[in-house]
């Protein structure tokens, strides 16, 4: 179920919760209870409780992270970017304008722009890093709503969603390219995987398909 603004703007109105709130948006990274802790000065307990309000009211994402060592992963949290731009949070809009400012700036192509982008830290997944889930979960992060289809040699991640539709009705090759170049960016990172290509459909209907061909050798995908 999705929180409504209402919800959200009481979880917000704790002075604590919206200090962790706006700790975990600048941090710009996930966070944890142990650093959280630090910061606001209360106790383990207390951070906890007030990050489960967070994370009921659709305003912080809980992950698990795997450390690599024995024993449990522990819990991150990071601000919700679908809807973080209600509450002073970047959103797709100002992402995507961040995006052609550099394509003007720098004189790239969309697609060599959105290639570092997806290279960087604002599209890596938290969990499933270097994997074709974290693909799917940078996909879902940025409000693609992706939806998988395994075809043994590829994968079709289907994007019900375009967080940039009415930009891509005036500008699809643009927005598009874009789209083609983060994906090529986040699949780097995935061995055995390849971006084949992104069939766009109209934006207003969505699901348009980005196809991974992958290397089924074992351990890669």
């Amino acid at each position: 179920m999705v929180a409504s603004l209402q919800e959200q703007a009481r979880a917000l109105g704790h002075p604590t919760r919206h200090q962790i709130f706006r700790y975990a948006a600048e941090a710009a990274r996930p966070v944890d209870v142990a650093e959280l802790t630090s910061h606001v000065g209360l106790n383990h307990n207390a951070i906890r409780q007030h990050l489960a309000k967070l994370v009921d009211a659709g305003l912080l994402i809980e992950r698990r992270q795997p450390s690599g060592r024995p024993g449990r992963p522990r819990l991150v949290y990071e601000v919700d970017l679908v809807d973080g731009g209600r509450w002073g949070v970047s959103g797709p809009y100002e992402r995507l304008s961040l995006l052609l400012a550099e394509v003007i700036r720098t004189g790239e192509t969309p697609v060599e722009v959105g290639r570092r982008a997806g290279r960087g830290p604002a599209f890596a997944p938290i969990s499933g890093a270097g994997t074709t889930a974290g693909v799917v979960e940078s996909m879902a992060r940025q409000g693609f709503e992706p939806a998988v289809e395994d075809h043994g040699d590829h994968i079709d991640i289907v994007l019900r969603t375009c967080p940039f539709r009415s930009t891509a009705l005036a500008d699809p090759d643009t927005v598009c390219s874009l789209h083609l170049g983060i994906a090529e960016g986040l699949a780097d990172a995935v061995p055995g995987a390849d971006v084949e290509e992104l069939i766009a459909r109209d934006p207003l209907l969505a699901h348009c398909v980005l196809r991974l061909r992958l290397d089924r050798a074992p351990g890669a995908g």
